[in-house]
């Protein structure tokens, strides 16, 4: 092995993350990180991905400066990449304090709290309340959660102990029959900075840097056939990048056809690449010509929107809480938002956010197309019937 290869090699271990198997999402035991300052010396986010089929999007954790040290919100998985980087601002900006898992319910955010964790053995750990597991409900400890520094947020935010530069509202836990949802909003007073978890969203007209560090899933989405051939160009990843967006919040778009498997097989055979990496030349989708609209009306010139799964599946369960929560949160002056899920930061003030979420208050004051949610309508229609999750709550 060469100077070159070895150096490759140590790179590569650099993104390593040797517990892919516990959430086998794409892109399984290589992670890249990017670090992005906010605001300066103040807030950072750093992103990596994740995803199934190639539907790649970015997960993000943020880290804030307060007076005595750094707090975490929401961590990503813990590479000798991501921790290196966290430790450059450890040693310009003093320790990890607090490291704070913000939702019950997101296993792609619980899984690496225990490992990140670790990593840092003098951070205190606070949690939403009301965490749960499946299919056995087990013990924080039991999923690797530090027992002896891992503590319940307050439901009182004044009572945290880093109350006097951060507050923050407890949404949940909703009632959704095998499990429940919830979320903890926080807001950094000083950078004017709320940070959520997946309750809103952006979507950008380009793909996010992360997620060009390797095109190739954007590539893949970008192609109109399978015997069209991946080209790695501009327009080809933001198209490739906005047909993700539409697969991620959509599942099934309306502007997305059904492929019999027969043709899909036959189309396998012409296929320019029949390797693994492109799934044997299966390739079982095919867009309509006015796809664009469909993302065009998703984005809303780049709007704060509640995910689709959100509307149809979840908030729609406690309405009133819900409202309740997104006022607490529209109390505070904001002036970004940090999801946890594709763009940010996000300039925002407090009424966009309360705008989100004027669907639970009036019918069809959702944005979002109509036939584009069918498909979680009808799982909503499904669920329901069955008994498996609540009916929705009257929105009055």
């Amino acid at each position: 092995m060469n100077a070159q290869d070895t150096l490759e090699k140590s790179h590569r271990n650099d993104f390593a993350w040797w517990f892919w198997f516990v959430v086998p999402l794409y892109p399984f035991s290589k992670r890249r990180t990017i670090r992005q300052e906010v605001v300066k010396d103040t807030v950072w986010t750093f992103d990596q991905i994740q995803g199934i089929f190639y539907v790649v999007v970015p997960i993000r954790m943020t880290v804030v400066k307060l007076e005595q040290g750094l707090l975490i919100y929401a961590p990503v998985a813990p590479t000798p990449e991501c921790i290196g980087l966290v430790n450059e601002l450890v040693a310009e900006h003093g320790d990890v304090k607090y490291i704070i898992l913000p939702t019950i319910s997101g296993i792609e955010h619980k899984v690496f709290v225990g490992p990140f964790a670790r990593r840092f053995p003098h951070a205190e750990v606070f949690v939403a309340p009301n965490q749960w597991s499946f299919p056995l409900n087990l013990p924080l400890s039991w999923l690797g959660f530090p027992s002896k520094r891992t503590h319940v947020l307050p439901q009182d935010s004044s009572q945290a102990p880093f109350a006097d530069e951060c507050d923050y509202a407890i949404l949940g836990a909703i009632e959704l029959g095998p499990g429940r949802f919830a979320e903890v909003a926080f807001f950094h007073k000083r950078s004017q900075t709320l940070l959520v978890t997946d309750s809103v969203v952006s979507v950008s007209e380009d793909p996010p840097a992360i997620v060009q560090l390797d095109p190739y899933p954007l590539l893949f989405h970008a192609k109109d056939s399978a015997a069209e051939a991946i080209a790695d160009t501009q327009i080809n990843r933001r198209k490739g990048w906005q047909r993700t967006a539409l697969f991620a919040l959509y599942f099934r778009p309306s502007v997305l056809d059904v492929v019999s498997w027969s043709e899909v097989f036959r189309n396998a055979i012409i296929a320019p690449d029949r390797s693994r990496k492109s799934y044997f030349g299966l390739f079982p989708f095919k867009w309509t010509k006015d796809w664009q609209r469909s993302f065009d009306a998703l984005r809303g010139n780049g709007r704060l929107f509640v995910a689709p799964i959100l509307q149809t599946l979840i908030l729609n369960r406690a309405p009133k809480e819900t409202i309740d929560w997104a006022n607490k949160i529209a109390s505070w002056n904001f002036e970004w938002i940090i999801p946890c899920h594709f763009d940010a930061p996000i300039k925002a003030q407090p009424h966009q956010f309360r705008q989100a979420f004027s669907f639970l208050e009036q019918q069809d004051a959702s944005p979002l197309p109509k036939a584009d949610v069918q498909l979680l309508k009808d799982i909503d229609a499904g669920l329901t019937k069955f008994g498996i999750i609540p009916l929705p709550q009257d929105k009055s």
